[in-house]
């Protein structure tokens, strides 16, 4: 099951810009990572007020991976439009989202021991996701002329949609798991985290969820336009060579522990955006003759850039909860950045990099270093803010007896 949830979101994210701008959408490519966060946005409504409450796990995600499959299917047809391919994207992610709650959910309520199974099967998505990358560039390659990149055709989406159908006919094979809420009076202050926050109100939460708000603006620069700027820096395979993201990622994850220990979540967060600056100082320098290890390195930088700020982020808001509002405040940070920090940021890049295009079809390399020079000043200045102005007495995780390994075992959300 998680191997195929990755996998379905691998194939597509990582290879739409470069379809778009195939197509002729090349001003366009930031708005499938705004219809993302869109739908995370609505998607914890819809979990609240309907699959935890009426319908088995296991039957929602079936019904919503299929229909999700069917849409993905059919949007190439309408590349041709460009409002209504943005508008197809936006309901197969209306699809998508849910079904990220919902497989945990389902993980969840059928293990017996959380801390220790989870990670365990948590790893098969990002496998998954590195999966997803490696049959773009090697296997659909045999589908593709010889000069034609299979991310510039629409066989990644169709692998998505062929995906996403298979996921579905299998979810109704998984374990049968009620409804978790049914019965229980729904809540828009739960959904939002309203009690949590107030819960957790202090100087240095609000500097942690603005400054995870703040740095979730140059985040979406990479999602949306790394795989454009590999493309374009003729450096072969672009799907491949993204998916080093995700195993720089799984490697750095098991490291963690050990950093917790001397650095305590302050610092850890501190390395985490100090790793955005210099993933965009890379691709910045990099740019003008696709210096080639620098573009790589940028890329192997996700372990520390997603796993020092994200999941220690994680960490940090569950060991400052409690039992009664620790899902309400996950699903508070999840809110604020996958959601608006992303949806926010996705819009900013993508003005940005419109105003370099300005109507040519591609940016020169010169253009593109100028581009990625901004989002590592704005990661910068975060990171001075962060830097300067949290502080958190018990920010070290072993402070209040708590083992870091069994805390980091512990995290349930996570993203490629």
């Amino acid at each position: 099951m998680m191997f195929l949830q990755f996998f379905i979101w691998g194939a597509w994210y990582v290879t739409i810009g470069n379809y778009m701008t195939s197509e002729g959408m090349a001003d366009l490519t930031h708005w499938p990572y705004t219809v993302n966060p869109i739908a995370a946005i609505i998607a914890p409504f819809f979990l609240g007020l309907v699959a935890d409450r009426y319908f088995a796990t296991e039957k929602v995600l079936g019904f919503l991976h299929i229909l999700g499959g069917i849409i993905m299917f059919l949007t190439p047809a309408m590349a041709g439009n460009p409002t209504l391919f943005i508008v197809m994207l936006l309901l197969y992610n209306l699809c998508y989202m849910p079904t990220l709650g919902l497989s945990n959910t389902l993980a969840f309520a059928n293990i017996e021991d959380r801390e220790k199974q989870f990670p365990r099967i948590r790893v098969f998505g990002t496998l998954g996701w590195i999966a997803a990358g490696l049959f773009v560039s090697f296997v659909l390659a045999g589908f593709t002329t010889e000069d034609t990149l299979p991310d510039v055709t629409a066989l990644p989406l169709y692998t998505t949609a062929a995906a996403s159908v298979l996921l579905g006919l299998y979810s109704f094979s998984l374990p049968h798991t009620p409804p978790a809420a049914a019965g229980k009076v729904f809540s828009p202050r739960d959904i939002l985290g309203i009690d949590a926050f107030k819960q957790l109100k202090s100087r240095p939460f609000i500097i942690f969820l603005t400054s995870s708000f703040l740095i979730c603006i140059p985040l979406a620069a990479y999602y949306n336009f790394a795989p454009i700027f590999v493309n374009a820096s003729d450096i072969s395979n672009p799907a491949a060579t993204m998916s080093l993201g995700q195993v720089s990622e799984a490697l750095f994850m098991l490291l963690m522990p050990l950093f917790f220990v001397r650095l305590g979540v302050k610092w850890m967060l501190v390395v985490g955006m100090g790793a955005w600056v210099l993933r965009y100082a890379f691709f910045a320098l990099a740019a003008p003759m696709g210096v080639f290890w620098m573009i790589i390195a940028g890329i192997l930088l996700h372990g520390i850039c997603y796993d020092f700020f994200f999941v220690t982020g994680q960490i940090y808001v569950d060991k400052k909860s409690n039992a009664k509002i620790r899902g309400q405040a996950q699903g508070m940070l999840v809110l604020v950045t996958y959601g608006l920090g992303m949806f926010v940021g996705a819009q900013i890049a993508g003005n940005v990099f419109n105003s370099f295009l300005a109507g040519s079809d591609a940016l020169t390399p010169d253009q593109w270093q100028s581009f990625w020079w901004i989002p590592a000043v704005f990661a910068a200045a975060v990171l001075m803010f962060f830097a300067y102005t949290f502080k958190d007495e018990g920010d070290r995780l072993h402070s209040d007896g708590e083992n870091d390994e069994t805390a980091m075992e512990g995290v349930s959300d996570g993203s490629t």
